[in-house]
């Protein structure tokens, strides 16, 4: 029974460390843009959306990211057998993964705690779908259990991202005939 209490929370954890991942490239992007803008606005926005930053960052997602290895490392240590599974070894690499995904971005978090603006709000926008591609992986090969099967995901995923791409594409159409938009 504590092996499902732990896999309930594993996956609260991993939800709302996802919710942080999905949400703080979006603070950037405000934040980049508000960077741009004329005094006051600069400093006001500036301002309020680096506390909001630091808030799910510090509040949220890096407690999430922590207690969400440590309930999947309670939960290996419950079953191990589950290391040897070929599903289970892909599935910990897309996690590697996330986690590189996840110190850039705190790279990039500090940098612009600093108001130091090195990446357009453009490249936020597309970097805000890294975690996306990463959760669609590590879902399929959860659900499924297959090593192989999990390449069907990737290609899902692939076709995903070709159409968030046209869809940043029609977004920046649109926004440079409409700049409010």
């Amino acid at each position: 029974m504590a092996y499902f209490y732990l896999k309930a929370f594993h996956l609260i954890f991993v939800i709302t460390w996802f919710a942080g991942l999905f949400y703080i490239p979006r603070l950037f992007v405000y934040q980049i843009e508000a960077f741009h803008k004329p005094s006051p606005d600069k400093e006001i926005l500036g301002k309020q959306l680096k506390l909001m930053a630091k808030r799910l960052w510090f509040i949220i997602t890096w407690p999430s990211a922590i207690l969400a290895l440590l309930f999947g490392l309670a939960l290996f240590h419950l079953n191990p057998t589950l290391l040897y599974q070929p599903w289970m070894q892909v599935k910990l690499a897309f996690i590697l993964l996330l986690f590189i995904y996840h110190i850039k971005t705190h790279k990039y978090y500090q940098q612009l705690q600093n108001d130091v603006v090195k990446k357009s709000s453009s490249y936020m926008r597309i970097w805000n779908e890294g975690a996306t591609f990463i959760l669609f992986a590590v879902i399929f090969l959860v659900i499924l259990k297959s090593a192989i099967n999990w390449i069907w995901g990737v290609i899902g995923i692939l076709v995903l991202g070709m159409l968030i791409m046209l869809g940043f594409k029609l977004y920046k159409n649109i926004r440079e005939k409409n700049p409010d938009a």
